[in-house]
């Protein structure tokens, strides 16, 4: 039976539900079904992966997030999605200072055959959210995945606990297409042998994985871990032995994939799924060796900045971790900060602009931005010089029109 909610939330609550792969599905569920007897309340969800949300859920729930990232654009698309413009570091903290409130907190996690909990799939603000909860309510999933580093702690309450009712929500991988193959063949040729890897979801990220079988000694502290990383650590391309800091051991906040993955993290000690403060703390990233970010935009201005937020006045996208990750690898000895995308979105105007109408990553922090035209290369280069090689990248047909708006602009 369903827990019931009646009682549990109060009038104006901010629930907190884990997010992406992590969500309760079971607990999240059963509160979208019975919010039109509840009072009103606020969700905060990050990244949306099951079909739990949607625009029709009761209009007493109000939505608010980091982002706009998988199904959550079908709030942001109904105007029912409030978007906090937050570092994903920063968004994470401000649950441990209070900054953000949490009233009720809905979590999954995976138990032991000894009774320890483990936040499972993702190590981010849950737990310091339920450490100010009034009510913390944990979905027990014995489909997910037990990881170290995700350990439950005993300052963090439980007050009720109910059973999963089915497994973790899945992410598989996007097929791959000529342009992500393309972009993933120029961004391959700046990621040396003993590089470690940052990235994100999406076609273009796993494009990049899967050319790098080839190479030797990768390592991985990321934001997340996907199937993809399996491949590599099979074929023996990572081994995270260069790295500089925790030596043979891959590092993520989030585990978002299918269950060959959630398989293969399963008490694996050389899996560790750590805090936010760790994953993407500049102390920290500053100390890794050739750590090398890879990221994704909307636009990117011949001046280098970038846009992963919004197109035409609508948020359709998130900071993330993209800047915290920027400003690492360029602090990392020998580290790289790729930007890659399309040159064209999927309506034709290309995505190499004039100006970007939202910045997210500023030029100054820029390195290499990269399409299936090639390589820009950034760092150390004067506006005049930066447009240039980033005009060299967007499409054919549309650089002379990105000519033309400089001249203009001149």
């Amino acid at each position: 039976m369903d827990l019931d909610f009646s009682g549990l939330i109060r009038e104006s609550d901010r629930v907190v539900c884990g997010q992406a792969t992590a969500e309760p599905v079971t607990l999240t569920e059963a509160l979208v079904t019975q919010a039109g007897h509840l009072p009103a309340f606020r969700m905060m969800v990050g990244p949306i992966f099951s079909d739990t949300f949607s625009a029709a859920c009761a209009p007493n729930i109000s939505f608010q997030s980091y982002g706009v990232i998988g199904n959550a654009r079908r709030l942001a698309k109904a105007g029912r999605l409030d978007v906090i413009p937050s570092n994903y570091s920063a968004f994470c903290a401000d649950f441990a200072s209070r900054r953000h409130r949490a009233d009720v907190v809905l979590v999954q996690l995976a138990e032991s055959g000894d009774g320890r909990l483990s936040a499972s799939l993702s190590n981010d603000y849950v737990i310091d959210a339920a450490r100010g909860a009034r009510i913390v309510i944990a979905e027990i999933n014995p489909d997910a995945p037990w990881t170290f580093g995700a350990e439950w702690p005993a300052d963090a309450p439980i007050h009720l606990r109910v059973a999963a009712r089915r497994p973790p929500v899945e992410l598989p991988p996007a097929p791959l297409d000529d342009v992500s193959r393309k972009i993933a063949s120029h961004a391959a040729s700046l990621i040396a042998d003993g590089s470690t890897l940052q990235f994100g979801v999406g076609r273009i990220p796993d494009a990049i994985l899967s050319s790098l079988s080839h190479a030797r000694n990768l390592g991985i502290h990321s934001g997340l871990i996907n199937d993809a990383v399996v491949d590599l650590i099979e074929r023996g391309a990572v081994t995270n032995a260069e790295k500089g800091i925790d030596a043979g051991i891959t590092v993520t906040n989030q585990v978002i994939g299918t269950k060959r993955l959630y398989r293969f993290v399963h008490e694996n000690k050389a899996v560790s799924v750590r805090l936010t403060s760790y994953t993407h703390g500049q102390n920290v990233l500053a100390r890794i060796n050739r750590l090398v970010a890879i990221n994704s935009a909307l636009q990117v201005g011949l001046d280098g900045s970038v846009n992963s937020e919004t197109l035409n006045g609508v948020a359709i996208g998130a900071i993330g971790g993209q800047l915290d990750f920027v400003r690492g690898a360029n602090a990392s000895p020998g580290g790289r900060a790729i930007i890659a995308l399309p040159a064209t979105a999927s309506d034709g105007t290309s995505r190499i602009v004039a100006n970007v109408e939202t910045v997210t990553t500023p030029r100054a922090d820029v390195d290499a931005i990269v399409t299936e035209w090639g390589v820009a290369e950034l760092r150390g280069c004067g506006l005049a010089e930066r447009a240039r090689r980033m005009i060299a990248i967007a499409a054919p047909g549309h650089r002379d029109a990105l000519s033309a708006q400089l001249r203009a602009a001149h």
